[in-house]
């Protein structure tokens, strides 16, 4: 029977993850998927029940081992009790996303552009994802910049921290709005370490600047 051989839930999986980032959620139909993962919708409601928890299964293999990463580092840096500068806590969120974008057998670029693409949209089933099975990421990260920018009150470190990551994540979207101001072949918004090269600074510049209050 299909949807009893091993492969299916990933050969499904994979080639969803493909077509939500190349397409977005709403304009990928289960028809979409079946055809080009060689399945039948039966297959897809055997391993997921329906699109909404196929989708949130695309996310929870990969999302899971990336936000666990960024929590490993964290510890690592906070292992001596002090607190951490703003660049070094960015860069407990960056280099586990840079490791994932350059293996594929994580997801790879794909991936991340998926995840990029899902938080700038501010998907519903995503959110609700993060809230209820990641909150342990939010809340370090949180108290992490807290004790980073000691002189800030809540709603504006809470206004950074959203400026902040929605930039990383636009960042690795994968959209080289760069080429309208860079005629270059040779200069890529889609390089991941060219990225991380001119997006840290400016990212740690943002969350240092001094409280407008």
């Amino acid at each position: 029977m299909e949807a009893n051989r091993p492969d299916t839930s990933t050969r499904i999986l994979d080639v969803a993850e493909r077509l939500f980032v190349e397409h977005g959620f709403e304009a990928t139909s289960l028809r979409m998927i079946t055809q080009q993962a060689g399945v039948n919708l039966a297959a897809v409601n055997y391993h997921f029940g329906s699109k909404d928890a196929l989708f949130e299964s695309v996310f929870t293999r990969r999302l899971g081992p990336l936000l666990a990463g960024c929590i490993a580092e964290l510890d690592a840096e906070e292992a001596g009790g002090r607190a951490l500068s703003i660049e070094a806590l960015v860069m407990t969120f960056i280099r586990p996303a840079l490791a994932l974008s350059k293996d594929p057998n994580k997801g790879g670029a794909m991936f991340v552009r998926l995840l990029s693409r899902t938080l700038v949209e501010n998907h519903r089933l995503l959110r609700e994802t993060l809230s209820q099975q990641y909150s342990e990421f939010v809340q370090r990260y949180s108290r992490a910049f807290e004790r980073a920018l000691p002189a800030l009150g809540g709603e504006e470190l809470a206004w950074r921290m959203h400026f902040a990551f929605s930039l990383m994540f636009n960042a690795f979207a994968g959209n080289d709005v760069l080429k309208i101001f860079v005629r270059s072949q040779v200069v890529s918004a889609r390089d991941p370490d060219m990225i991380v090269k001119h997006l840290v600074p400016f990212v740690v510049a943002g969350l240092n600047t001094p409280s407008s209050s």
